[in-house]
């Protein structure tokens, strides 16, 4: 498989993005992005670059190309709060006396 286009050019590689999970932490964290040919090449690169301290237990890395966001200009009507929901807030039963609330 070559790198080249027609023409002679190479083929740009993918760009991803890189989350780490720290050795104290639960979640993977982004902490950039980096270009490679492939999934496994991406990891490499990524261990060299982001993990050079020993920091990291876990990387995960996705081509941008995969990853579905919400835009920032979607922010109020993607997280506004959903009153109409009334499912969401247990307002609409009785809590028997035998059950333990708080």
């Amino acid at each position: 498989m070559s790198d080249a286009q027609p023409g002679g050019v190479k083929a740009e590689w993918p760009l991803y993005e890189v989350f780490v999970r720290g050795k104290r932490g639960l979640n993977h964290v982004h902490v950039g992005s980096l270009h490679a040919a492939d999934d496994d090449m991406a990891l490499r690169h990524a261990r060299d670059v982001y993990t050079r301290r020993n920091e990291g237990v876990s990387i995960w890395v996705v081509k941008s190309k995969d990853i579905a966001a919400s835009s920032p200009d979607e922010k109020d009507p993607m997280f506004a709060p959903s009153n109409d929901k009334v499912y969401r807030h247990p307002t609409f039963y009785e809590i028997p006396d035998n059950v333990p609330h708080m």
